[in-house]
């Protein structure tokens, strides 16, 4: 559609993004989306009118591939362009997405201490009040139409609106799996079953609760109520993620139940992007009780790929002990090799693992990893992949030990014959 300018402002209300997602090392947008330009910022909204990325121009701005997200559970991710080799070998993506929150990042930098995020999102609310002083001249219906949205989505909306959907799906996502990089993190959260069967001592983002599978009325009315919320903008999605914590064991029915209702109810048919993906998390005693069956209805799902992510964590006695996991040793690697076994047998199903790593666990911990990761594996496997998620307190991090969690990261991925990358835990 045609670019209109209105004093200052250059305004597109629909523009057309990438239809795919893919791994690049230049700024991409994807579906379908408005641009309202600035002298100093590009502001991109989704279909409902709501702030999604802001770009800096000019100087002032760090780095002109660089930008801001808003997410849909209203959190703010700045995207850093760095060192792009640097940064796909940690995360498998060539952008560094930097959280407004604490999480497990074991990079010192943090962009919203500075000017510039600060700045450009105090410049979104007063564009944002702007549009609706603009409403009153006799404007173009495309930009009298978005700028109403705009005028509508304030600060105090979007917070409302993200409230909701957590109340909706029973509270926030405190951790989304590591696969859904692939989608840059844009899915659809539906519940399926709370809790977990492990709830380890360690863990930060698990809910505590024992594993409870919801009853299909339940779940079906959580997608109607999500669907509600993301409106107009349902249509640039196409990912689905069943939760919380490890819905591989709801089982067969109630899993093939949720995914087919939810590639119905959201329209992925009829996405503006390609390829809809499915999520969920699994665990090593899910994993290893879950029948053919499962996965055989997992692959024949319209999705193109279904990603079950397996929190195995450690495979040796001491770190097991350590993070009062209840599992053991053999566990861990029967899980490992049930992960190996389903990557070969089904096409359109891959399954990952994760690990913790610290520059304080024993020598075990990475000689485990390594025997896992590598002495089990012949040929270097093309599905699957190893995640690492670095078990540290970011404010007591020194650059002595970023540089030996780093250095362990880098020897374990180099020896591995899985893809290994960080785990950023990033919510919802």
């Amino acid at each position: 559609m045609d670019a209109y300018e209105v004093d200052n402002l250059i305004i597109t209300p629909e523009k057309q993004g990438a239809e795919r997602f893919g791994t690049v090392s230049y700024p991409v947008r994807y579906g379908h989306f408005s641009e309202i330009r600035t002298p100093s910022h590009t502001f991109q909204c989704n279909l409902n009118g709501e702030i999604k990325v802001i770009e800096g121009r000019g100087n002032s701005w760090p780095h002109p591939a660089e930008w801001l997200k808003r997410t849909a559970g209203n959190d703010w991710v700045y995207y850093s362009a760095g060192d792009y080799k640097g940064i796909y070998d940690l995360l498998g993506e060539y952008y560094y997405p930097y959280l407004s929150y604490p999480s497990n990042s074991i990079l010192s930098d943090n962009p919203f201490g500075s000017r510039a995020p600060k700045t450009a999102i105090s410049s979104w609310t007063a564009l944002q009040r702007r549009a609706g002083e603009l409403l009153s001249r006799p404007l173009p219906e495309p930009v009298k139409t978005l700028l109403s949205r705009v005028a509508q989505s304030t600060p105090g909306v979007l917070r409302s609106k993200a409230a909701q959907l957590h109340r909706m799906i029973g509270g926030r996502v405190t951790v989304l799996p590591p696969d859904s990089r692939h989608v840059d993190y844009e899915m659809i959260p539906v519940t399926i079953a709370e809790g977990c069967l492990l709830n380890c001592g360690f863990c930060r983002v698990k809910s505590g609760r024992g594993f409870k599978a919801l009853p299909r009325t339940e779940i079906l009315e959580q997608m109607k109520h999500v669907k509600e919320v993301y409106g107009k903008d349902l249509r640039n999605y196409s990912a689905a993620f069943l939760g919380q914590h490890d819905a591989l064991e709801a089982g067969r029915e109630l899993v093939s139940f949720a995914a087919e209702k939810a590639y119905e109810l959201f329209e992925f048919e009829h996405s503006n992007l390609k390829d809809p993906v499915l999520f969920l998390f699994g665990s090593p005693l899910s994993i290893l009780s879950a029948k053919e069956g499962l996965f055989e209805a997992l692959d024949s799902l319209p999705y193109s790929t279904t990603f079950i992510n397996i929190g195995l964590e450690a495979a040796d006695c001491a770190t097991l002990k350590g993070l009062r996991r209840p599992v053991s040793v053999e566990t861990v690697r029967e899980a490992f090799s049930r992960m190996l076994d389903i990557n070969r047998r089904y096409q359109k199903v891959e399954v990952t693992a994760n690990f913790v790593f610290s520059d304080q666990f024993s020598p075990d911990h990475f000689a485990s990893l390594l025997e896992l990761t590598r002495n089990r594996l012949d040929p270097i496997r093309a599905k699957g992949a190893i995640y690492l998620s670095p078990v540290v307190d970011e404010q007591s991090l020194d650059d002595a030990r970023r540089r030996e969690i780093l250095r362990r990261f880098y020897d374990l991925k180099i020896h591995s014959r899985l893809p290994a990358f960080l785990y950023l835990i990033q919510r919802l």
